[in-house]
């Protein structure tokens, strides 16, 4: 069962539209109740190469800001050098992640992608530009870019409501996600010892499996990812420093 069932393509956009209009007045208090803005540092080992991932999630007038950026470090820099950042603006509403605005700027790997995405959810158009050239798509259903869909799954496993498949839309083309639960055990990172639960995805036709360890006092952010193509582990991060963007204090 995915987020939405089986809807029409217009009920499905009067719906998307209708929690987006619910969404202003209330985003906030949500964010607020259910996701802690942070910084959070992952040690990173993609094959033999290392690197740092650095994530942060901070709340704005529009809903949230997630900023995802990878940078290699040591044998890695002077091979690749340049860095993968992307972002994505969402909201949080009571049907889950609505996506808003994404962006990638990747000058690091082969792809050099260059994306910025624009979700209209009262159209259902998806619009903007990849590596200069103007793209545009229609969704009949609520999907996820590459950033906000860990949000989404966070969310959900808040709520108890972790679904079977999810829409990943992947700048140029559209991904179903299966996703399942792989149990629970103790982790220990460089930040500090967690019980944690395993959530993987994998896209229909895809021999890349990611599982992500989630941990509940962390709004079940992740603490290690990992992930095997083939059988064979291909990347994995671990979480170093775990910081809450604490509201500053007014004495």
């Amino acid at each position: 069962m995915g987020l939405f069932p089986a809807l029409s393509i217009r009920t499905t956009l009067v719906s998307l539209l209708a929690m987006l209009c619910a969404a202003t007045a209330t985003h906030t208090a949500m964010a607020e109740q259910r996701l802690t803005p942070h910084s959070a540092e992952y040690k990173l080992k993609i094959s033999v190469l290392g690197g740092e991932l650095h994530t942060r999630l901070r709340v704005s007038d529009a809903g949230y800001s997630a900023t995802h950026r990878i940078e290699p470090k040591g044998l890695a820099k002077l091979l690749k050098g340049g860095h993968i950042e992307e972002t994505s603006e969402f909201l949080w509403t009571s049907d889950g992640v609505v996506p808003f605005h994404y962006v990638s700027d990747d000058t690091m790997t082969k792809d050099k992608l260059q994306a910025d995405i624009n979700f209209d959810w009262s159209t259902g158009a998806v619009t903007g530009t990849v590596n200069g050239e103007l793209t545009e798509s229609i969704l009949d259903e609520l999907a996820h870019d590459r950033v906000s869909i860990q949000y989404e799954l966070m969310v959900d496993l808040m709520q108890g409501r972790l679904g079977d498949t999810y829409i990943l839309f992947d700048v140029d083309r559209l991904k179903t996600l299966n996703v399942r639960t792989v149990g629970s055990k103790e982790v220990t990172v460089p930040a500090g010892t967690y019980t944690a639960i395993g959530v993987q995805h994998q896209a229909e036709g895809s021999s890349r499996i990611t599982t992500l360890w989630c941990v509940e006092e962390l709004d079940y952010l992740p603490v290690i990812i990992e992930q095997h193509r083939k059988g064979k582990l291909r990347m994995r991060a671990t979480l170093i420093r775990y910081t809450p963007d604490l509201p500053a204090s007014s004495d």
